[in-house]
């Protein structure tokens, strides 16, 4: 009989990872900036490899556009018979946002619900200990604490286990949370030489794949608004781009709170991504426009919607990308009336405030 043989374990040398996938992560980040425009993420590509030698005689530039139509990341399967990404390249994307800005969240073997303080119907086990209930299934019932109450009860002489002895484990409650994600295209998101259109869409996207990975049971809707305010698909993400708009917040959350009124979670929020105040509201198929300062017409209506909110149970989390010490007045007053959250930020940690936010809130809704 043939025995085993041992012998010292040698670990393999680790790789840094393929030269097309080192060339792939900065193109996704390239394909962000430029919404979707792969011909120009392609010639900045160029550039960056005659500056920096991304490439080498072994493998070139050429390899790599080759390569990443090869692997179904690019197309030229359309009408206008240009190179545009496939759902691939938008999936991998995601993730890669997600890796970036929540790379330090533990995945969870189970996915799809937010745990609560509360016990009822649930699909994990809790360490909680009950008497039976007409409806327990077998696998609730603790069959450890259930022949001891049963030892106890009828000794070991007449050892019986009756419906009296048993006792089940509690299962954790679940939540389901519906979500609306308001991101800000007026100008001013690209203004001052600033790329703020970029970071939030990356947010966005980390956002999507969270909720499709972790918790499949959510919602999660997309606004964006400027002059208008309307809904896009989480595949449109990448394509987003900023608009000579003004910031019709009030369009924004007439919007989020019509989608969340369709939904039957109890559970309901609004994340809004935005830099600057609102200057815009439609009245009819008129605009009315104030840029200069806080105009009292706009920020009233404005402070109308958030108070509603309160209302209906349903917290705002503000994102400001700005630090203008009357823009700050205006957040900490829409806060206020609300009862929601504000963060101002930088484009540096958006993500990771995001997310924590994003937890919080499930928590302390319940009710």
């Amino acid at each position: 009989m043939k025995g085993f043989h041992f012998s010292q374990y040698v670990p393999p040398e680790q790789k840094s990872g393929s030269k097309f996938d080192q060339l792939l992560n900065i193109f996704q980040q390239l394909l962000l900036i430029t919404s979707g425009d792969v011909e120009q993420a392609m010639a900045w590509m160029n550039q960056l490899d005659r500056q920096y030698s991304l490439t080498d005689d072994k493998y070139g530039m050429g390899d790599f556009f080759e390569e990443l139509k090869q692997k179904g990341y690019l197309t030229e399967e359309n009408q206008e018979g240009r190179l545009v990404m496939t759902p691939k390249s938008e999936q991998t994307i995601r993730r890669s946002a997600l890796d970036e800005i929540f790379g330090k969240l533990k995945r969870s073997k189970a996915g799809g619900n937010h745990q609560t303080p509360y016990t009822g119907s649930g699909d994990e086990l809790s360490s909680d200990l009950r008497s039976y209930q007409f409806g327990d299934t077998l696998e609730q019932i603790s069959m450890t604490e259930s022949i001891r109450n049963a030892q106890i009860n009828s000794g070991l002489d007449d050892f019986r286990l009756m419906e009296r002895d048993l006792e089940v484990t509690e299962k954790e409650q679940k939540t389901q949370t519906s979500t609306v994600l308001m991101i800000d295209i007026s100008h001013s998101m690209i203004l001052y030489g600033e790329d703020r259109i970029t970071p939030a869409k990356k947010v966005a996207l980390a956002l999507v794949e969270l909720v499709k990975q972790k918790y499949p049971k959510d919602t999660l809707d997309i606004v964006v608004f400027g002059n208008d305010a309307w809904q896009i698909q989480a595949k449109e993400l990448p394509y987003l781009e900023v608009g000579p708009y003004h910031t019709n917040t009030v369009a924004g959350l007439e919007l989020a709170m019509d989608l969340l009124r369709r939904r039957k979670n109890k559970n309901k929020q609004i994340f809004m991504i935005t830099d600057g105040k609102p200057t815009c509201l439609k009245e009819g198929i008129r605009y009315y426009k104030n840029s200069f300062g806080l105009d009292r017409k706009v920020v009233g209506k404005t402070l109308t919607l958030a108070a509603q909110c309160r209302r209906l149970d349903i917290p705002i989390t503000t994102f400001m990308i700005a630090t203008d010490p009357y823009l700050k007045q205006f957040v900490q007053e829409f806060t206020k009336v609300n009862n929601g959250r504000a963060y101002y930020s930088g484009l540096q940690g958006l993500g990771n405030m995001m997310f924590e936010d994003f937890q919080r809130n499930r928590r302390k809704n319940i009710k």
